[in-house]
């Protein structure tokens, strides 16, 4: 925004501000306030003096401790923060770093421990779930071979070919071996 003589005026009035915050039986007036060597880049130095002492400076030291007690509502007036609105020679008061409320190696070590957990959780329902599925092959199997109406034979895993065990089954390659003998 531009720099005017109103903005000159609102500057002068929160040093003045600051002054009587920081002494309470100081009398600063805004006329107290002297700026010099203002520039278009909004730079300039400025002066507070004690109109009861007749142009006496008010010491720097009692001005930078004036200003930096006041820093967050001098910046707050101008809409401005520490890193926008720089005084030279004091140290912008900035806030202590945030800390979050839980660590992060806590939030790291929680999120593997829950996909362990669910790691384990899968594996023990996935065993559960093929011990029923073979018990349940198995069973089927012993219901029909007492029945006798199907054998099957398994061979790796792989279910062979079923038999009828009340019919029979003629294996072929014999029947021609039994025709070659003649019978006695």
């Amino acid at each position: 925004y531009a720099w005017d003589a109103n903005e000159e005026y609102l500057f002068k009035a929160m040093v003045a501000f600051a002054m009587r915050r920081y002494s309470s039986k100081s009398t600063t007036q805004i006329s107290d306030v002297l700026l010099c060597n203002v520039t278009d880049r909004v730079s300039f130095w400025f002066v507070v003096t004690d109109s009861s002492k007749n142009v006496t400076t008010v010491p720097g030291s009692e001005v930078e401790a004036a200003i930096r007690m006041n820093r967050k509502r001098i910046n707050s007036a101008f809409l401005l923060s520490d890193k926008t609105l720089q005084f030279l020679k004091i140290t912008s008061t900035l806030s202590p770093p945030v800390e979050p409320s839980t660590p992060v190696w806590l939030i790291v070590f929680g999120v593997v421990l829950c996909l362990i957990v669910a790691g384990i959780v899968f594996l023990v329902v996935a065993g559960i779930q093929q011990r029923k599925k073979r018990n349940k092959e198995s069973t089927e199997r012993e219901n029909l071979e007492e029945k006798g109406e199907v054998t099957v034979t398994v061979e790796n895993g792989i279910p062979c070919e079923a038999l009828d065990l009340k019919a029979g089954h003629i294996n072929g390659v014999f029947a021609a071996d039994d025709e070659r003998f003649t019978s006695l």
